[in-house]
């Protein structure tokens, strides 16, 4: 016996129960069950037939049995076996060639081995499958109708919003609007998942958080009141904002960075891990490991170590001039820098180039030549294109820099921010690089001290 539901586990009893009754009328022993729920039996055009492992054991269970009289296959309509009318010659092909018999109270009994009988199974399939190919069609006009006028879609109630997807739930949402500030000041994701978890917030289904599923759902639109569809922000949506579009498109920026780590491992427990950049090949980042002596111990991961340094004085060293930049007089001006006028024409110019690149890309060429000079074309909008790109991408410095400056006391708040903020506070202020050093002892050592020669550490504003 088959059993199978598209979506949920209602049913599955109904057809159970049927399938029983009909096996008592017609003489038949259950002699082993199949049931598959929330599957389907239905394959787009195009696209690959969804995995049905109960299905497959069935057939697979058919193949090893040799009893005689053979088995059945009991179903309670065709369509519980295929929506897929590509599934029906080998599924005909195991039936013929084992003798088995395919029967179902609805649609009646089905010898595969007449070809009359194949006919009205492969008929009967194509009518399922032609019957949600329809469904389907009116179900994404209904969608499509709908996201053209901004109203919800449907589904599982969205984290920040209540079961009708348009109502904010208070606390989910001020969750979101503040987890998009504190990602636009150098918060990490994994910081976010173990703020939300110990408030106790869980997702729509009911699980902790992790980095993955919070970047999920900062990403969606619909925070921004933007409507989606396949894919594709159609316009404005009929509920409020829990966030201003402005923002949540640099935040999107933000988490769409490259040259963030997707994937971040055991968190960082040092200030340069990753940002501070090799002297020697310029191009390698320095990672922490354990010197010889047993201590931490800032190393190049290149092609040889270039440079080594110890890691608690040098991140020592650098915070100081991060705590000396921001308690300067002028230290406001950096909130002021960041409100940068020309991020909108910075936008602007970023649509001018795609729309260039792709009527360069469009543009037929009628010599070698002509095609040449196109494709140089587009290289430098490509080129420009990853600029504007880039200067967009960088979070609001003010938003990383503002809780220190307006500090009273900016050395004791630098050593109580969390370290991923730390982190986004040097990547908006300085470059380190770390230069090879001297040999010897340091003017001043003292016995105890370890080696630091600060000449040979560049911290450069960026």
């Amino acid at each position: 016996m088959y059993l199978r539901k598209s979506k949920g586990k209602a049913g599955i009893t109904r057809q159970r129960k049927e399938n029983r009754a009909y096996a008592d009328r017609i003489g038949w022993r259950i002699v082993a069950e199949f049931a598959e729920p929330d599957t389907t039996a239905f394959a787009k055009i195009g696209e690959e037939d969804a995995p049905r492992p109960e299905f497959d054991k069935m057939i697979e269970f058919l193949g090893r049995d040799d009893r005689n009289p053979p088995l059945g296959i009991l179903a309670w309509h065709v369509d519980r076996l295929s929506r897929n009318s590509g599934e029906v010659r080998p599924f005909a092909a195991v039936c013929v060639k084992g003798g088995h018999l395919v029967d179902t109270p609805r649609c009646g009994s089905y010898d595969l081995s007449l070809p009359n009988n194949r006919k009205r199974f492969r008929d009967d399939v194509s009518d399922a499958e032609g019957e949600v190919d329809h469904m389907i069609e009116r179900i994404d006009a209904h969608k499509a109708e709908a996201a053209a006028e901004g109203r919800w879609l449907g589904g599982r109630r969205p984290f920040g919003f209540k079961k009708d997807g348009t109502r904010h739930r208070r606390s989910e949402a001020a969750a979101i609007a503040k987890a998009c500030k504190d990602v636009l000041a150098g918060t990490s994701l994994a910081s976010i998942a173990r703020e939300w978890n110990a408030a106790e917030l869980r997702t729509s289904g009911g699980n902790e958080w992790d980095p993955t599923e919070v970047r999920r759902v900062l990403l969606r639109a619909r925070n921004a009141g933007l409507m989606v569809w396949r894919g594709e922000i159609v316009g404005k949506a009929s509920w409020d904002p829990i966030v201003k579009e402005r923002q949540w498109r640099a935040m999107v920026r933000v988490l769409e960075d490259p040259a963030r780590r997707s994937t971040p491992g055991p968190e960082r427990r040092w200030l340069g891990s990753g940002l501070y950049v090799c002297g020697v090949c310029e191009q390698a980042r320095l990672r922490v490991g354990t010197a010889n002596g047993g201590y931490p111990t800032y190393r190049c991961r290149g092609q040889g170590v270039h440079v080594s340094r110890a890691a608690g004085p040098l991140d020592e060293y650098v915070g100081e001039h991060v705590v000396g930049r921001l308690s300067r007089p002028d230290a406001r001006d950096l909130l002021m820098d960041d409100d940068r006028a020309d991020r909108e024409e910075l936008e602007a110019r970023l649509l001018e180039l795609r729309a260039e690149l792709q009527e360069a890309e469009s543009t037929p060429a009628r010599s070698v030549r002509e095609a040449r000079k196109l494709a140089e074309v587009a290289d430098l909008l490509a080129a420009e294109i990853t600029e504007v790109e880039g200067k967009l991408i960088r979070p609001d410095r003010a938003a990383i820099l503002r809780h220190l400056i307006e500090a009273d006391d900016v050395g004791e708040a630098w050593l109580e921010t969390p370290l991923d903020r730390q982190q986004a506070v040097l990547r908006a202020l300085f470059t380190v690089t770390i230069h090879p050093a001297p040999k010897g002892r340091p003017p001043g050592w003292k016995p105890g001290q370890p080696y630091f020669h600060a000449e040979s550490v560049a911290v450069e504003p960026v």
